[in-house]
């Protein structure tokens, strides 16, 4: 790590190591937030979903087949 953060500043991409490390702090505070939004807003609302209606739930076995259908049909267009 530290190795890593010397070449960022010696790329003359960052003017010091303490630039570096803030940026850094930054980005993985940002990243701690969206991953709390998103367990917030996506997660916690589709378990509790699910929680209430058990029964609405598709078999894995069949998201899998579907899942593989999906891909092996995008495998086959042309690129």
């Amino acid at each position: 790590m530290a190795r890593l953060v010397k070449e960022k500043v010696s790329s003359g991409a960052y003017a010091s190591e303490s630039e570096v490390i803030r940026e850094s702090l930054r980005a993985l505070q940002e990243r701690d937030v969206a991953v709390e939004r998103w367990l917030r807003d996506e997660v916690a609302p589709t378990y509790d979903a699910h929680r209430k209606n058990p029964g609405k739930a598709r078999p894995l076995s069949a998201v899998a087949a579907e899942l593989d259908s999906f891909m092996d049909a995008a495998d086959k267009k042309p690129r």
